[in-house]
Formats: C-alpha cells, structure tokens, sequence
C-alpha cells in the first residue's frame, strides 16, 4: 500500500481564482509529503511503504458544440474545447503559471459555462521533481541508499512525457479522456529541470518574449544594455537576471513597481558559475512577465531543437531568431538583414516529430512587427529598406561545411528553393514553434557570402560586428516592443491550430 498525502476528491468551481487555490493546495501538499520522507529516507529511517505523491488534475465535461463566446473571447485561438466530450489535464508548479492557470480556467469557464473539476489526480510527482531550486539533499545518500531509491520513490517515467500531443499523433483510448493541455505535469517538469541544466538560470525567470541567438555578441550587447536599463530608475524592466541567477535590480525599485516578483527576487539572488552553462540565458524582467528573455543557443540544429523543446512548456508569447546567415545572393551585401517568410528544412533533427511535408508558414503578425522594427531603428523606408533587408526563404541545414561537398548537390536545391540566405538554426526554432504552437519569427544579417567568395577576414567580422551586433538586437528588443503594445492575443495564429485542439494555449 502506497504511503500517500491524503486523497482530495474532485470538487467543482466556477471560479477560477478557488480552482487555481485547489490546484495549489493539492501540489504543496504532495511536495511536503515527498520532501519530508525523502529527508527522512536520507536519515536512514525505513518508511512505511512506497512513498508517493501526485500531481492535481483539472476536469471538464461539456455535453454541447456551443461556445459562449463574449468580444473578448471570440477571436481567440485557444480557451475552448473542440467538441462535446470529457477533457483533463494534469498540472505542475502552480505558484510559477499561477497566471497562466488562472487565465485558462477563465477562458474555459466563459466559453462553455461548466464546472471545472480539482482534485488528486493518478500521475505520481517523480521525487526528482520535487526538491527546491538548490536543495540537493540527495547528494547525502549512500550508493546503497541511492541504489534503493527506485523502490521507494517515484522516479522519472519517460512513457509519461512523450509530445505525442503537440505532435498530432496522440490516440485517445476508449473511455479515457481527451487531452486539455500540451503537456502533462511530468513533462513540464522534466523540461523545467533541464532548463536549470542548460541555461544556468531558473524556470521562474523566463519571460513571454524569447530572442534565440547563435553568437555571443549578441549576449555581450544584451548585457550593456540590461544593466544600461537598471541604472534608468524610469525603465519599464525591474530586473536583469543573469547566469548563476545573478539578480541586478532597476535602480530605485520598490516593493510595489516590482508586484509578485519583490520576494523572488530578494529569495533568488545567487552567485556567478565557475564556467557558463552550455546555452546560457540573460533575462530582462517585467513585473508581468512580458521582458525579454534571451539565449546564445550557440552553433547548430541539435542545440536549437533542445532549448526551444524546453522553453515551449513556459508557453511563451513569441520567440524570435537573431543570428548570422550566409548571403546566396550575389546582390546582397555584408551587414544586409534576411527577413525569413519560409523555410528550406535541412537541419534533419525534426524529421520525425514533424514530417518535412508540413509546411511552417509566416505569421504575418511577426513578420510585420520586425519589418517596422527594421524600418525604426535603421530610419530607412521604402526602396531604401529594401536595399538593406530581402525578404525571402532561409535554408537550414545540419552540415557546417556543406560548400565542400562534391557535385554543387546543396548549392542546386537552395537555388530550386529560392533561398536568400542560409544558417544553422531558424528553420529549427521555426519548425518547433509551429509544433508547439508558439508565434515564432527570424531576423538574420549577412556576415559572409561563400558562394561569391566573400569570406569573413580578422578585420572584416571585427568591424561587421561593431557595427551590426546592436543595430541587429535593437531591432529585435523594438520588434518586442511592437508586439507587446499591440496585444498578446493577437499572436497566437490559428494557422498554428490542428482540427481538434487543446483548450490551454
């Protein structure tokens, strides 16, 4: 017999601040059951059966195809089941998408007029997922003890996070519910831990605007200017975060301009790492979460693929891709911006989550918003920004050298294609926004044309990249900008919905 928290049996709301209240007394109780028997298993004590704890779920039922649907909803692309049926999720970490949660359950609850259902779900908390930021208690065990472990606790089950969700290829058994979110608490969880692993900096600093570079440049001058805004006392930021959870607070701050986050960021503020992580993240913070975040994702597909798998669980508003590209126009020139409105997928690393006959269309949302940005910051308009930015299709491709190869064999389809320019990484962060069904959108500047033997020399990339690297993040933060003031809900495109979706956004 399992030794568990006590059973909380599904109760029903219709408010959504009560539901969200239910969720976070049913996880806190589950996590102090956990932390309590694993410290006292680390003691050596013998505990009183196979320790578990698990996740709270949430439940709908709706009988109807209606939606009641106000102004304020109807043009949304999520907040409503696809049809009559049963819909029901599992839910993590609800002090972190305390927010978000609250905003789906009021979404549902005006488009269908029910009840929503709380209580202990099945899926057990994995007892990795249970330990605070820095608490590492399991580091006292025995290899005895550590061996034992698996018979006592929950441990991380990888059938329970697949992303057959997102990917469309989810079968829902008879007489089980259908999906309501994505993912499920496991899986949100695992990637919250693995963005601890790889960018150095905790889940509860990731803001809704998410900017992807491949060179450290770009972090270098994301850093002047975060802690160039923490010296402004009128900056719309309260926070620059950096590896190691290293907080810098906006000068002058007071406990109430900086809302929810006041505590977390006095709790939280921790101490440079010896080394970087391997995609380190630099986050510059809005009480509402609507900041920036960004992450030098470094060189290649598999790096882009990781990160974005991860952060997709945060579900941000957007992610945009900043980084270098080769130009394949002879037209082009160095320091030319490359506005991606499709893409050549080469990268490989997606190809069987997502079949390469899924096209990723443009989001003319982001594609509007870096167009202006482009125009604001460089001060250019008409036939004077269509010579510094072309418009048109990114090839990405997985092979650095792929000049090299025999037979011109890469250089022939991206000619077939139509592309423009070519780099390592966006139509990977594309591919898996569209998987995930976040907006995505790529800017890149021309640093070398190897076709036409336009090589990066010492002198050339040095002066490149004094004079681009800002000029190039600029335009990304002014893209954020743009979006934020236009509304977050206009973002999320229903051309990244299937037929019968998920209601969480």
């Amino acid at each position: 017999m399992p030794y568990m928290p006590p059973f909380i049996a599904p109760t029903r709301f219709t408010d959504p601040d009560a539901a969200l209240a239910q969720v976070q007394r049913i996880y806190q109780e589950g996590l102090a059951h956990l932390r309590e028997s694993m410290q006292r298993f680390v003691a050596g004590e013998t505990l009183p059966g196979r320790v578990r704890a698990c996740y709270p779920f949430v439940r709908v039922h709706t009988h109807t195809n209606t939606r009641y649907a106000t102004p304020a909803t109807s043009g949304l692309s999520y907040g409503f089941v696809a049809g009559p049926g049963r819909y029901e999720t599992t839910l993590s970490r609800p002090d972190l998408f305390a927010r978000y949660y609250r905003e789906q359950f009021r979404l549902i609850l005006a488009n269908h007029q029910i009840e929503l259902e709380i209580g202990t779900g099945s899926e057990p908390i994995p007892i990795h997922f249970s330990f605070a930021e820095n608490e590492h208690i399991e580091g006292n065990l025995s290899a005895e003890r550590r061996a034992l472990m698996r018979d006592v606790f929950d441990l991380p089950d990888l059938g329970a996070m697949d992303d057959g969700i997102a990917n469309g290829t989810h079968m829902t058994r008879p007489g089980e519910a259908e999906p309501l979110s994505l993912f499920t608490a496991a899986r949100v969880d695992y990637s919250l831990q693995r963005l601890r692993h790889y960018t150095g900096t905790a889940p509860e600093w990731f803001q809704n605007f998410v900017l992807f570079t491949n060179y450290q440049f770009y972090i270098d001058e994301f850093v002047r200017l975060g802690h160039e805004a923490m010296d402004d006392e009128a900056s719309e930021y309260i926070a620059f975060v950096e590896p190691g959870n290293v907080v810098t607070r906006r000068r002058g701050l007071t406990a109430e301009q900086s809302g929810d986050l006041a505590e977390r960021i006095g709790a939280m503020q921790g101490t440079p790492p010896g080394r970087l992580p391997q995609m380190p993240a630099y986050h510059l913070v809005r009480a509402d979460r609507s900041g920036i975040t960004m992450v030098n994702i470094g060189v290649g597909p598999a790096n882009a693929k990781n990160i974005t798998d991860h952060i997709a669980v945060l579900r941000p508003h957007a992610w945009m891709m900043l980084g270098h590209c080769a130009g394949l126009r002879n037209t082009q020139q160095l320091g030319d911006y490359v506005l991606a409105h499709a893409y050549v997928r080469e990268d490989h690393v997606l190809d069987e989550e997502l079949p390469l006959w899924v096209p990723i269309p443009a989001l003319s949302e982001i594609q509007l918003a870096l167009e202006q940005a482009v125009a604001e910051v460089t001060g250019c308009s008409g036939a004077e920004l269509k010579a510094i930015m072309r418009t048109g299709t990114v090839a990405t491709t997985d092979n650095r050298n792929w000049e090299l190869l025999p037979g011109n064999e890469p250089q022939r389809r991206f000619s077939q294609s139509r592309a423009v320019a070519l780099d390592m990484e966006s139509a990977t962060i594309a591919a898996n926004g569209f998987r995930f069904r976040v907006p995505y959108g790529t800017l890149l500047c021309v640093s070398d044309k190897p076709l036409h033997g336009e090589i990066k020399l010492p002198g050339m990339a040095n002066h490149f990249y004094r004079e681009r690297v800002e000029q190039h993040l600029r335009i990304g933060m002014k893209a954020i900008d743009i979006l934020r003031v236009e509304g977050t809900t206009r973002l999320h495109s229903r051309k990244l919905r299937s037929f019968a979706e998920v209601a969480f956004q």
